[in-house]
């Protein structure tokens, strides 16, 4: 069983890219940049990245919100338990959620919302068509004050971001640069804030900070605290790597729904966290996915008579609906 393998002893996640020229306007200096993160693509799924351009305040603004929102009274969190949203939005206790079924649970806490204009606050109703069986607007907590500003700031800065990664992945594909362009119109990106308690005493590997899954959507933008290590990679060899936080980097990993449009030809890798550093864990991964309306069916250059498609045809808010759904027992 995925849980029961050991993590090697020495050997770290040492996929990195520089996003530097992801702005270049010179088609060349693009292709070589996808070139050099397509073999990553195809092989691991999980890559660093520096030059990323979200702003360390960007970042510091979302941690230091997050960590007074999880600080508050648990009574006060559960006024906004994801469990009484339809779309899966609101805060969700420790324990409350297990992404591997063999195990117990997931020992963290964590907060989730969607697409929001910063300085909007009503519901967009076209979003709510497009949205499909995912349509539904956020919820945010009266407190900490700043709580909404703060977060949403760092999700679209990470939302910018995760646009621009989009033709590079096409470009890696051999496909045409703005190939997704009209697939991803919508932001169908969600966000999490996450605490990790620390895990102490006698150890339950039934129990662990989050269980090994893969991820719903085409990536993740992951921001990790500095100087704790707890995210894992299963390799090929079916042994976990550490991936640790690296100063200056984020963390991207490919999802299910880029493995369903490739069929299988880019990576959806298995991943979990175990915090068990004896302090407290922060982090925040941004989940970027294609328009919940879009159907995941296969590109057709990545399907042959050797590599018949591998998946059945849902659409995208169906196939993430369905797996929060599984994760979150409703």
């Amino acid at each position: 069983m995925l849980r029961r393998r050991q993590p090697e002893s020495h050997p770290h996640l040492t996929n990195r890219s520089d996003l530097k020229d992801i702005d270049n306007r010179d088609p060349e200096v693009r292709k070589a940049l996808a070139k050099a993160v397509r073999d990553t693509c195809i092989n691991v799924g999980f890559l660093y990245v520096k030059n990323h351009g979200i702003p360390e305040g960007t970042i510091e603004n979302a941690l230091s919100a997050s960590k007074e929102f999880f600080s508050l009274p648990l009574e006060k969190k559960m006024e906004l338990d994801i469990r009484k949203t339809a779309n899966f939005k609101g805060y969700n206790p420790v324990l409350s959620s297990n992404n591997d079924p063999l195990n117990r649970g997931d020992l963290h806490e964590g907060f989730e919302f969607g697409w929001e204009e910063l300085h909007a606050r009503e519901y967009d109703e076209k979003r709510a068509h497009d949205d499909g069986v995912m349509a539904g607007a956020n919820v945010w907590p009266s407190e900490p004050a700043g709580f909404r500003e703060a977060t949403l700031g760092y999700y679209h800065a990470a939302v910018d971001l995760g646009r621009k990664l989009f033709p590079l992945f096409a470009l890696a594909l051999d496909l045409p640069e703005h190939f997704f362009d009209d697939k991803t119109k919508n932001s169908a990106a969600i966000m999490r804030v996450l605490h990790y308690p620390p895990q102490t005493g006698p150890v339950d590997d039934r129990v662990i900070g989050i269980g090994a899954h893969t991820d719903f959507e085409c990536f993740t933008i992951l921001w990790q605290e500095p100087g704790i290590q707890a995210l894992q990679v299963l390799n090929k060899q079916g042994r976990w790597i550490d991936a640790p936080p690296i100063p200056g980097t984020l963390v991207v990993n490919l999802g299910d729904q880029f493995a369903r449009w490739t069929n299988d030809i880019f990576k959806s890798t298995v991943h979990r966290a175990i915090n068990r550093s004896g302090v407290r864990r922060y982090s925040i991964p941004l989940f970027f996915g294609t328009d919940y309306d879009v159907k995941l069916e296969p590109i057709p250059s990545c399907v042959s008579p050797e590599r018949p498609p591998k998946y059945d045809v849902v659409t995208a808010g169906e196939y993430v609906k369905e797996r929060l759904k599984a994760t979150y027992g409703h």
